[in-house]
């Protein structure tokens, strides 16, 4: 590996620690002080009912978590010294949670799920000594970076931003690229009815304006001399692609395109349009106009009405085991818009423009 840190596997460790805590102990109500000891699952019997979904969520949670532990040690640490601690460290905050999940009554904490989250992340931290050289020196991923995106810190916390918006799109339940919906964190966005024309009309300019938003925000960290319209065009197709993932997964592989709803076509065509000559507008302008639309895009989610095509579709999304992610894709899409803003200020004062 190389000698020199990684700042963007540091700030991708951070992020995901916080998702992962959150997710374990969503939903944050009704807590209540337990019988005994939170951690007397330790030495309790195992669950009397084990599915093998369950054990692959709790495997697969840890084991990015792991990989990025030991990336993020490095070059402090290598080799088994990070694994061992990397894992360690891993165990130990999954040991803190599920004695958490003890004062909340909706969670059950038991010693198979701290066990496959502590297998889960020994994996990650495996893979990463095992890939670290492609990861971290002139692998693939650090020339496509090098080759596409601006040099710098800078550019890393937004290609996080960018990751965690990706990341919202995994949520069926939200009009197409409509982040910052707040009423969902705290009351059901309920409203009175509106007719289906004007809720088209919302969605449309929504998608729209996120649409532009996100090609601008990648156009400040890319590198220069970068086809700035291809580059946006594939990160809205990526967008699409997961989101029509998460329609298959949760609702259905017979509702993978239930998002492309009439709203949803006419604004990904006016979105993709107005972006491809926003584009071309100085660095300056670029910034301050992706933070306007960010800004607007939320304000109109908080107003649209629910969202009808998915109303009767998407009970499962909200129960089962889809629970704890449902919370966690939730918090990221209506805090998404607050980071983009405040990354996009931080450039807004920068005298550089291109």
């Amino acid at each position: 590996m190389l000698g020199r840190a990684s700042p963007l596997a540091r700030l991708l460790v951070t992020v995901y620690v916080l998702l992962v805590v959150y997710a374990s102990l969503y939903p944050l109500t009704a807590w209540h002080e337990p019988t005994g000891s939170a951690f007397t699952f330790l030495t309790a019997a195992w669950p009397r009912y084990v599915t093998r979904f369950d054990v692959a969520v709790n495997v697969l949670g840890y084991l990015p978590l792991g990989l990025l532990g030991v990336l993020a040690l490095h070059p402090a640490l290598r080799g088994i010294t990070a694994l061992v601690l990397a894992t360690s460290a891993c165990t130990l905050l999954s040991l803190v949670l599920e004695a958490a999940q003890s004062y909340i009554p909706p969670r059950h904490p038991s010693v198979l799920d701290l066990a496959a989250n502590a297998g889960g992340a020994l994996l990650g931290a495996w893979l990463a000594l095992k890939l670290g050289p492609w990861l971290l020196e002139a692998g693939p991923l650090r020339r496509l970076r090098a080759r596409f995106l601006a040099a710098g810190t800078a550019a890393d916390v937004g290609m996080v931003v960018l990751g965690l918006w990706l990341f919202s799109q995994l949520n069926p339940a939200t009009l197409l690229f409509g982040t910052g919906d707040l009423r969902d964190l705290f009351v059901p966005p309920e409203g009175p009815a509106y007719a289906p024309g004007l809720f088209i009309g919302v969605e449309a300019v929504t998608v729209a304006c996120n649409v532009v938003a996100v090609a601008l925000l990648l156009s400040v960290i890319a590198a220069p001399g970068r086809s700035l319209r291809l580059m946006a065009l594939v990160a809205i197709l990526a967008a699409l692609a997961v989101r029509t993932v998460a329609h298959a997964v949760v609702i259905g592989t017979g509702s993978v395109f239930a998002w492309l709803t009439p709203g949803a076509i006419q604004g990904l065509a006016i979105g993709i349009a107005i972006a491809f000559v926003a584009l071309g507008l100085p660095r300056r302008v670029r910034v301050l106009l992706a933070a306007l639309l960010v800004m607007g895009a939320a304000i109109l989610v908080n107003l649209a009405p629910a969202n009808p095509y998915l109303a009767a579709t998407l009970a499962v999304w909200r129960q089962g085991h889809f629970l704890n992610f449902n919370g966690l894709t939730r918090l990221v899409s209506a805090l998404w818009p607050f980071s983009a803003i405040a990354y996009l200020s931080y450039f807004a004062t920068q005298r550089a423009d291109r």
